[in-house]
């Protein structure tokens, strides 16, 4: 018999935290909503000057932003047999330069600007590009850019199987965390919707570069099995609309054990945000349990 999943939810106002108590002090991977922080630091570097949004890289006929919102061309890796298969074994990470190659033999996918294609090597570029701008790792520049001005004691980045061990999920003990390359951050659900909540209380961005974040390439309509009406990304968010929850904004992600929903919604009587945390596979579970959170029936 399969047993019953465990969902952890928390959801927090500009009153504060509302009702918590179906999250504690668990400890869960976040994931792809580390691309949502890894965007942060990288517009945060925009605004100190350190890096240009829109200028190409050097080398690269692509820009940041296109990094960010998935337009670089750039392929994945996540698909990739081998990549899967080492996952599957329980392997060592593969060196990046082994990654990119191996990525990097697929080709583009098309030229910077010319379509969209979710990409987790264009975010381990990002991750380059910001340890490369500030002189400082991606773990320094989540303290300083985020968590200390925030107050979120939970949040570090896991590079260890020693790190990852102390995530709730079982399925944990069987996975390295560097399979993840641009980098995978954990931490209580309450840090997540905390992080989220600081983000669009203008805590962490400037209101142009937060307008910048928001704007979203529209993907399209419904998606099966989840709460999406309307879909797009943005700069390291994904926003749409969930039908009577209204607009939405944050990070879905998932791994091989357990997926998570982080979102703002903007809409409510009074803006609010939703962590949604639970095992298994299926993204639509977290979102749904994230939508119900927010705009209970």
């Amino acid at each position: 018999m399969t047993p019953p999943r465990r969902i952890f939810t928390h959801r927090i106002t500009d009153h504060g935290s509302d009702s918590p108590s179906v999250a504690g002090s668990e400890i869960f991977p976040y994931w792809s909503f580390t691309k949502t922080a890894l965007a942060i630091c990288a517009l945060r570097m925009v605004e100190q000057g350190l890096l240009s949004l829109d200028m190409p890289l050097a080398g690269h006929d692509f820009s940041l932003r296109q990094l960010l919102n998935h337009t670089s061309g750039l392929p994945d890796y996540g698909a990739l047999p081998a990549y899967r298969e080492a996952v599957a074994r329980n392997e060592e990470p593969w060196p990046a330069t082994r990654l990119l190659e191996v990525a990097m033999a697929q080709g583009r996918l098309f030229g910077p600007g010319a379509g969209w294609a979710y990409s987790n090597v264009g975010y381990l570029l990002v991750r380059d590009l910001t340890e490369q701008a500030s002189g400082q790792s991606f773990a320094q520049n989540i303290k300083l850019l985020i968590c200390d001005p925030l107050g979120l004691g939970s949040i570090a980045l896991a590079s260890s199987r020693q790190q990852f061990g102390r995530v709730l999920w079982g399925g944990a003990q069987s996975y390295h965390p560097g399979w993840v390359y641009h980098g995978c951050l954990t931490g209580t659900a309450a840090d997540a919707a905390r992080l989220l909540h600081g983000l669009f209380a203008g805590r962490l961005l400037g209101p142009e570069m937060l307008a910048q974040m928001c704007q979203c390439q529209p993907l399209g309509g419904a998606l099966p099995g989840r709460p999406w009406t309307e879909c797009g990304y943005g700069l390291g968010v994904m926003s749409g609309s969930w039908g009577a929850a209204g607009r939405v904004i944050g990070h879905t992600g998932g791994g091989p054990f357990s997926v998570n929903a982080v979102y703002h919604f903007p809409d409510m009587d009074q803006p609010l945000t939703v962590a949604s945390f639970t095992d298994g596979q299926e993204e639509g579970i977290a979102e749904h349990a994230a939508a119900a959170r927010a705009h209970p029936a």
